[in-house]
């Protein structure tokens, strides 16, 4: 959630449980561009990502506050840092301003040449309409319009997978590849995904298949990477206010509210999207750039290598012995994500 700037990099200590039977635990709290990262104070190793507009306070009125990544979680943060809960105070607020108060979005982003642009889309232009609606949504909007998709999606394959040690593998896996400031949410859902997938708000979801058949977490790690970008090349709001249709596009320009009966099976029509092709420079640059090996994601989406012949003759580590992206331990827990 890149509006909220100033709070970048703050970090402090934390109490974490993972359920409400668990003795609470230390964890450092870093504060992200999209999630709150909580990891091992003594090892660094991240435990849990939640996504920042999801976090809800669960003990208003109390001291000290305890938040939560949804209202439906087992897990619970109690902080005391003020700035740490003051940032997440200005999270929540983001997100309820955007999503709740009628013209917020019109009235802030919008002025006069804004109307005039309205006025010729709607008669002339429907894709310059939904190209420039999604323009002007504000980061907490679009994490909250993401969150919305997911549970469209989860309406169809299942509510995303939940191990514990899977969840801490997905997470030392993510940052990994993208580092500790800039890490998208990543999910597994437990069946019906075929591809990966991206959502609005820095969301990707993950095959199960993939990770279960892989030998190594490279494919998994590249299909992440793919995903990003994809999701980089095309704002990933446009297929969905494309799917909810120009009446419910307006709606959203000028009040800020984007209807559930608009995006109601939108994640059921995810699943049959054909990916956005990328050209092979552009991908081999960033498997370049994140250490990551090419070959096992081009074998993993073409086992025949008939449409990715290009990523396998030209991986940037063909033939080299790459480093382990996360610890073998952390692999095979990753692998038993959607287990019990």
């Amino acid at each position: 959630m890149t509006a909220l700037k100033k709070y970048q990099r703050l970090e402090c200590g934390g109490l974490w449980r993972e359920t409400p039977q668990d003795q609470r635990r230390e964890v450092l709290v870093r504060f992200g561009d999209a999630t709150l990262v909580l990891s091992d104070p003594k090892s660094g190793t991240a435990i849990s990502h939640w996504s920042l507009p999801a976090i809800e306070r669960i003990n208003k009125g109390e001291e000290p506050p305890v938040f939560a990544p949804g209202t439906d979680a087992s897990e619970s943060l109690e902080l005391t840092d003020p700035d740490m809960i003051a940032a997440l105070g200005a999270v929540r607020h983001a997100v309820q301003a955007a999503a709740s108060r009628p013209g917020r979005l019109r009235g802030v982003l919008l002025g006069g040449a804004t109307l005039a642009v309205l006025a010729v889309a709607v008669i002339w232009l429907p894709g310059a309409l939904v190209r420039h609606t999604a323009s002007v949504v504000p980061p907490a909007q679009r994490a909250d319009l993401g969150q919305r998709a997911l549970d469209d999606l989860a309406r169809v394959t299942g509510a995303n997978c939940q191990n514990r040690l899977g969840l801490q593998a997905l997470a030392r896996l993510s940052e990994r590849v993208f580092g500790p400031l800039d890490t998208p949410i990543l999910y597994v859902m437990p069946e019906g995904v075929e591809q990966p997938l991206h959502l609005p708000g820095d969301v990707i979801v993950l095959p199960r298949r993939m990770i279960e058949q892989a030998n190594g977490p490279e494919a998994v790690a590249g299909a992440a990477l793919v995903e990003r970008l994809r999701a980089r090349a095309e704002d990933p709001i446009i297929p969905m206010l494309q799917y909810a249709g120009l009446r419910a596009t307006l709606q959203l320009l000028t009040t800020a509210d984007l209807p559930d009966e608009a995006i109601a099976g939108y994640g059921e029509a995810l699943l049959r999207s054909p990916p956005l092709a990328l050209p092979d420079a552009h991908v081999l640059a960033a498997f370049e750039a994140a250490q990551i090996p090419a070959t096992p994601y081009a074998l993993a989406i073409d086992p025949q290598g008939t449409t990715t012949s290009g990523l396998l003759a030209n991986d940037p580590y063909k033939g080299l012995a790459p480093s382990p992206l996360i610890p073998d331990d952390s692999w095979i827990a990753l692998q038993g994500i959607c287990g019990n």
